[in-house]
């Protein structure tokens, strides 16, 4: 990496480490420690939410206008007075406050970020770099998470004070590392512009007449949706009503789902970087079928207690072998698929399509789980094959250098030998 890509990764881990601290922890807060009460907590975390669902449409245009660097340090400004805010708050009124202007800035953070990874690397080296990102940020999670919970004390309101404290220095460190980040422009693979659009604009409707991104958006929600929208939501309640798992086993399959993650990273890249990306997306949901499967037999098997705890445990330890093949597969794929001037928009226009899922996932899951325990299974199985069959169309709209960056080093396909569309003169570098 050089200089800059270091700067980025280690602000990227650095505020992942302070939004673990209090992640685990908001709704106890809000609902025990300030008394507010559960309606009072779930208002908090849908405000969180809705936040980013109101700024992530106008964040492209912001990104690719003014750069991503000014946008991120706005946004880490932002998101330090919403932790500062949350950690102060005594009244309903001002969590609820507080909560949307953090969801907001940690919103926009994301996309900036990504977009700055792709301007500080090339098709060559981005798998690696969106990698390096998501084993950085899942590690800083992992620890923060865990160092919370040893400082925490239901008993002391000014312990979560301390955590919201050390959330918002995290964001102004984010802000000192890469604020100064010099930023060169790297080309996107060929190819990418659709059809009948131009390189340097367009704006939404030359991203709908993509079909490529649209089908890749589509992918995006089932993916979302059916992984990281059950985690907190209908998983867990499935366990606890159906499996009889524990609040800390609970805290034990997390557990293993980071570390799968952390242990399996790289060499899962090695595995990737050579295969299409469409056939390893559509891996990953025969992956997270057989997770479903898995958690069917804890809850609805005929097994012993300890089997049924085994079998809850591996399916999270799953979901982090798929999420470790799905990092350096889709966040590459979506940058090389956007045209010259519009990375920004397009990397916001994916970040939106995640936090819908995250928003419907919880409200369609969670009562699924707590109560219809065959057919939540039986449906999320079948959103796993659904990864497999969209993962396996979208394939066949990318061109091969897309589908399998490897070969960008081929001199056949650097010489236009391949089925690659020309390079229109404005996403040429």
């Amino acid at each position: 990496m050089g200089a800059a890509m270091r700067r980025i990764q280690v602000g990227s881990a650095l505020s992942s480490f302070g939004v673990g601290f209090t992640v685990p922890f908001l709704y106890v807060y809000v609902a025990e420690v300030r008394g507010l009460g559960a309606g009072a907590a779930g208002i908090v975390l849908a405000a969180f939410a809705m936040a980013a669902l109101v700024v992530l449409p106008f964040t492209g245009r912001a990104i690719d206008r003014r750069g991503p660097v000014p946008v991120l340090v706005v946004a880490t400004l932002v998101a330090a007075v919403g932790a500062l805010g949350l950690g102060l708050a005594g009244s309903q009124t001002t969590a609820i406050l507080s909560a949307a202007v953090l969801g907001a800035g940690t919103a926009v953070i994301q996309p900036a970020l990504a977009t700055m990874i792709v301007w500080t690397s090339t098709p060559d080296t981005r798998t690696r770099a969106f990698a390096m990102q998501f084993f950085l940020q899942n590690l800083g999670l992992g620890i923060g998470g865990l160092i919370g919970g040893q400082i925490v004390d239901e008993s002391r309101p000014s312990s979560f004070t301390l955590l919201f404290g050390i959330e918002a220095v995290m964001f102004l460190v984010l802000a000192g590392v890469v604020g100064f980040v010099r930023m060169p422009y790297a080309p996107t693979i060929g190819g990418a512009v659709p059809k009948g659009g131009s390189g340097t604009g367009g704006g939404l409707r030359a991203l709908f007449r993509h079909r490529a991104m649209v089908q890749l958006c589509v992918l995006g929600f089932v993916l979302f949706f059916a992984c990281y929208g059950q985690f907190e939501s209908g998983l867990s309640a499935y366990g606890v009503e159906a499996a009889g798992i524990s609040p800390s086993t609970l805290g034990i399959a997390l557990a293993a789902n980071t570390a799968m993650i952390v242990v399996a990273q790289f060499a899962v890249l090695k595995f990737v970087e050579r295969r299409r990306r469409s056939r390893v997306i559509a891996a990953v949901g025969l992956v997270w079928a057989i997770a479903w499967l898995a958690a069917g037999y804890a809850g609805v098997g005929h097994g012993s207690q300890a089997m049924a705890t085994a079998a809850f445990i591996s399916t999270y330890a799953l979901f982090g072998l798929g999420e470790a093949m799905l990092s350096p597969t889709v966040a590459p794929l979506v940058a090389d698929l956007a045209p010259a001037g519009m990375v920004g928009q397009y990397n916001s226009a994916f970040a939106l399509v995640k936090q819908l899922a995250l928003a419907v996932g919880p409200a369609v899951g969670g009562p699924m789980g707590a109560a219809l325990h065959g057919p939540y299974i039986v449906t999320f199985v079948l959103f796993s094959l659904g990864i497999t069959f969209l993962a396996v169309r979208l394939g066949r709209h990318l061109s091969p250098v897309q589908d399998r960056p490897s070969l960008a080093k081929s001199r056949i396909v650097a010489e236009g030998g391949a089925s690659a569309e020309p390079v229109p003169a404005a996403a040429a570098v």
